[in-house]
């Protein structure tokens, strides 16, 4: 657990990278990526399919091992404790993942399901694990009548309740939740939503909230991350990262989210982006978004942008930010 005053994750330098079958050539998903949230609080990271937010979110989770560069859960390295320990530890730091379909066993009852990580830690008496399951089905907003039923029988939103429900059994510390409600129904997404407001006040818990849907990202989180090529391109509080970016990829990003207005009044333009993401194996000299960036200069292909804090707790990685970029919308 943290102690006073430590953030609950913290990642220094955090690089992952996957051989490839061609020899010598490495997906760099994570290439070079700090940041730390605090007790309490949602962070957001949001980019493209492909830009190695999912990679980002196993990381934190100790699902996959750092290539270079560390996560530190409490400022403790987990990589340095016993297998028994990281066991132990990992409990604190859980994911809920896109699928909610996948992630449940079809043979499992609704109740097997959420009690199968009391089951796995086998530190209480079978009652005492029925008993929880059952109080955090009823805590996500379903009757005891579920605990019975088969995956199959459920909504895709009550599946992902269930999937809620399962991680809170172990009294998690920190939540990393990956695309959670991008596979549901517009309809019951608010919803989701909100039982994840609730869920934090209640147990104070940490998210890291990982998705493609800025309007999702800027509704939930205190802080968000924007990601590109397995790198932030811009971090800050959500508020001031969604009124006045500093980065043309953030710009580009925002002025795609639909507005509830005729087109007569809408007042900031549509930026498209030519192109697709380079490959993670070979990415960009310089600044890796420079391909598609409409304010590439030369220094761009060249220079690698430093990493700058230009306003508190605002930081981006762009030559021209702040000249080039922050209109507001």
């Amino acid at each position: 657990m943290s102690g006073a005053g430590s953030p609950v994750v913290r990642a220094e330098n955090l690089r992952i990278g996957f051989p490839t079958q061609n020899r010598g050539e490495t997906v760099r998903a994570v290439d070079g990526v700090d940041f730390a949230i605090e007790p309490g609080e949602t962070f957001g990271v949001i980019g493209e399919s492909g830009s190695g937010k999912t990679t980002l979110g196993r990381a934190v989770v100790c699902l996959l091992k750092p290539s270079e560069g560390r996560i530190l859960h409490g400022g403790t390295d987990p990589y340095t404790l016993s297998a028994s320990e990281l066991r132990h530890r990992r409990r604190a730091f859980q994911i809920i993942f896109q699928d909610p379909n996948a992630a449940l066993n079809p043979r499992m009852t609704i109740l097997d399901s959420i009690r199968e990580p009391l089951d796995i830690a086998a530190e209480m008496p079978r009652a005492e694990r029925d008993r929880r399951a059952l109080e955090m089905l009823d805590r996500v907003g379903l009757r005891s009548d579920f605990a019975q039923r088969y995956p199959h029988e459920l909504s895709g939103g009550q599946k992902q309740r269930i999937n809620i429900a399962r991680v809170l059994t172990v009294r998690p510390q920190l939540i990393v939740c990956d695309e959670v409600v991008a596979a549901l129904d517009v309809s019951i997404r608010a919803d989701i939503l909100n039982l994840f407001a609730d869920l934090q006040r209640e147990f104070g818990l940490t998210y890291l909230f990982i998705t493609h849907d800025l309007g999702v990202v800027a509704h939930v989180s205190s802080r968000i991350a924007v990601m590109y090529l397995g790198r932030f391109m811009e971090m800050g509080p959500a508020e001031a990262l969604t009124r006045q970016p500093l980065h043309p990829y953030t710009e580009a990003l925002l002025s795609a989210e639909p507005i509830p207005l005729p087109s007569t009044m809408r007042g900031a333009r549509r930026i498209i982006l030519q192109g697709e993401i380079p490959s993670p194996t070979d990415p960009p000299s310089g600044c890796r978004f420079r391909t598609r960036c409409p304010a590439m200069q030369g220094i761009c292909a060249t220079d690698e942008p430093e990493w700058r804090e230009l306003t508190p707790g605002h930081f981006v990685a762009c030559h021209f930010a702040g000249s080039v970029t922050g209109n507001s919308r």
